[in-house]
């Protein structure tokens, strides 16, 4: 458990951490109740690829990698198991195909010389390429959620027995090509599903599409408001950022500008309504203040004002030389988050300096 590096540079707050390769996924281990950590992945299709395990000291100055493991492919999802902090999932590419397996960190890495991950299952049903795999966020749960380019599945989880079976599989139609979704944390029967400039909601107990919203761009990311139900947010081509109120979802109830490029990645903060991360392709990631409702925002946990009267933009973050693509904040802590650019540069930031006191 080596210190691999603390503060950077140059009038930056960020804490910095280098991979060896390009990289685009990082997750919250909110499992992990004694420590602030993050788990990301490598994107090197010449090169064996690596899991870093890595946890924000107590001081809060410095990021040490805690975990170093060598994976077989292409990490081009990630996500961690919200009830066991050795376990997560990534999707692949093989360079030919794409797949999905369950991963498990050996219990006692740090005394072994080289640990090696062991695989708990694979995700073998998809036929066409696999973009993601889902855990309900909000607590222990049987089940998973892998969506591909057509098809939407749930699976049965037993870690256990180190098996995993498909207990329903549906279509998404014709001419609907599926990119990524998200889990509703107030109902582990629904998801949302990105659908070019769209977005699905699917009913998980008859696997039926429920609904759906007319975006105008291409949606590239989606995420729930984890403080308030019906309310979700898009990053989308060109738009920017919308804010939906699910229960009227013809047009956004808010509209941020996002990034000067594409915006990649949007994340609700756990604890603090209506504040919003966006990363993009403009080297950035931003910090937004919505009002999620009613004009209004009403939480047990306050954000400061936005600096100007009508600009929700409360900080945009430059520590980046290339796209920003990874973006996750710490339940346990959730004024940091950890972002991640395509250089395989992690940086960890604290918002504190614009929440309330």
């Amino acid at each position: 458990m080596l210190p691999v590096t603390s503060a950077m540079q140059g009038g930056s707050s960020g804490i910095g951490y280098g991979l060896k390769y390009q990289a685009r996924c990082i997750a919250d281990v909110n499992a992990d109740t004694d420590h602030t950590s993050f788990i990301t992945g490598t994107l090197s299709l010449k090169d064996e690829n690596e899991v870093h395990l890595i946890r924000l000291s107590s001081s809060g100055s410095e990021l040490i990698c805690e975990g170093l493991f060598s994976h077989p492919n292409e990490i081009w999802d990630l996500a961690s198991c919200p009830f066991d902090q050795r376990i997560f999932s990534t999707v692949f590419s093989t360079g030919e195909n794409f797949g999905a397996a369950i991963w498990q960190i050996p219990e006692l890495y740090g005394e072994l010389n080289s640990p090696q991950l062991e695989r708990v299952t694979s995700l073998d049903e998809h036929a066409s390429k696999i973009n993601c795999v889902l855990w309900w966020p909000s607590g222990r749960h049987d089940k998973l959620i892998s969506i591909d380019e057509e098809n939407i599945l749930l699976w049965s989880l037993d870690c256990s027995r180190k098996a995993a079976q498909v207990q329903s599989k549906e279509s998404a139609g014709m001419l609907h090509y599926l990119s990524g979704g998200t889990w509703d944390p107030h109902d582990s029967n629904a998801i949302a599903a990105t659908s070019e400039s769209s977005v699905q909601f699917w009913d998980l107990r008859t696997m039926k599409k429920t609904d759906s919203i007319a975006c105008s761009a291409y949606v590239r990311n989606v995420d729930y408001n984890p403080k308030k139900k019906h309310l979700l947010v898009t990053a989308e081509d060109e738009t920017g950022i919308s804010i939906w109120d699910l229960r009227k979802p013809k047009v956004p109830i808010q509209q941020l500008p996002g990034h000067t490029h594409w915006t990649c990645a949007v994340r609700c903060n756990p604890e603090y309504d209506g504040l919003i991360l966006s990363a993009g392709t403009d080297s950035a990631v931003n910090l937004w203040l919505a009002s999620m409702s009613d004009g209004e925002l009403k939480s047990e946990r306050k954000v400061d004002s936005p600096p100007r009267q009508g600009d929700p933009l409360l900080h945009s973050y430059s520590d980046y030389e290339d796209s920003v693509y990874g973006l996750a904040w710490s339940c346990r802590e959730p004024w940091i988050f950890a972002s991640l650019s395509y250089d395989g540069r992690v940086v960890v930031e604290s918002v504190k300096p614009f929440l309330s006191r």
